[in-house]
């Protein structure tokens, strides 16, 4: 097979896209992966500039823009998507990443963990999405891949505050689905199970071998591996699919 015809066309060059919380784990997977697509790429951080800062220098000859933003504040998730359209003219892709665990048993969890977990993990898609749609919508095509968990439908000790925000997003994505199908814009989740990343580091090391036992496939998963979902859902290989919720753990959920 020659090395033109071995190319496949993603639909991914020239596309813009914006990814929250990109500076680390799965978030930096997926800025890495839609850059190698040719794509130009913006994510967000909270306060790791030196981490942010790593993503653009250990991938030269991408487009990748690194910006500071709280994606809790409604007003500048607006500013940045502005920002954002002043400079490419357009949002094709939207990619709701940032997240965050604050795990506990739910008769001792603090309010403040509870409300951590709901104004970034729901409140921060909403403001996100409220603020690239209206921009989509006047195009009339894009693609919005929010992050789900496989603890939206399989419980787990100590994560009540995360699996309802994860059980929130599966709703939020099929409702978004049918709000938006009139304009082209399809909306898709990708739900992980336990990824080798920081964010999990803790269960990990708590459960060991008591987690890996549960998977079908005997292994945590890899940031790439999700990275890799999230692109084919944003890529021109999945413009049949909208308001699905896809399951990369490895049979975590099926146990």
């Amino acid at each position: 097979m020659s090395g033109a015809a071995a190319q496949i066309d993603d639909g991914l060059a020239g596309a813009v896209a914006l990814v929250t919380g990109g500076s680390r784990g799965i978030g930096r997977a997926i800025v890495e992966r839609l850059a190698a697509s040719g794509a130009d790429v913006t994510f967000t951080y909270l306060s790791n500039a030196e981490a942010a800062g790593e993503v653009v220098s250990a991938n030269p000859g991408r487009t990748i823009h690194p910006e500071q933003v709280d994606v809790r504040d409604p007003a500048a998730c607006e500013a940045l998507v502005e920002k954002i359209v002043d400079r490419a003219g357009k949002i094709d892709i939207l990619v709701n990443n940032a997240g965050v665990i604050r795990d506990g048993l739910l008769a001792m969890m603090p309010e403040e963990d509870l409300a951590a977990v709901l104004e970034t993990n729901v409140g921060g898609t909403f403001a996100m999405t409220k603020a690239v749609v209206p921009h989509m919508m006047s195009k009339r095509r894009g693609s919005i891949v929010n992050l789900s968990s496989v603890s939206a439908e399989k419980g787990g000790q100590g994560q009540t505050n995360y699996a309802a925000t994860k059980g929130a997003i599966n709703a939020f994505t099929k409702s978004l689905a049918v709000e938006l199908a009139r304009r082209k814009i399809r909306v898709n989740a990708v739900a992980p199970g336990v990824i080798e990343t920081e964010m999990s580091k803790d269960v990990r090391d708590l459960a060991g071998d008591q987690i890996t036992s549960r998977i079908l496939l005997r292994r945590y998963g890899q940031p790439s591996e999700i990275a890799h979902a999230v692109w084919f859902l944003s890529s021109a290989f999945s413009e049949y699919i909208t308001g699905e919720v896809l399951h990369v753990d490895g049979g975590f959920k099926m146990d």
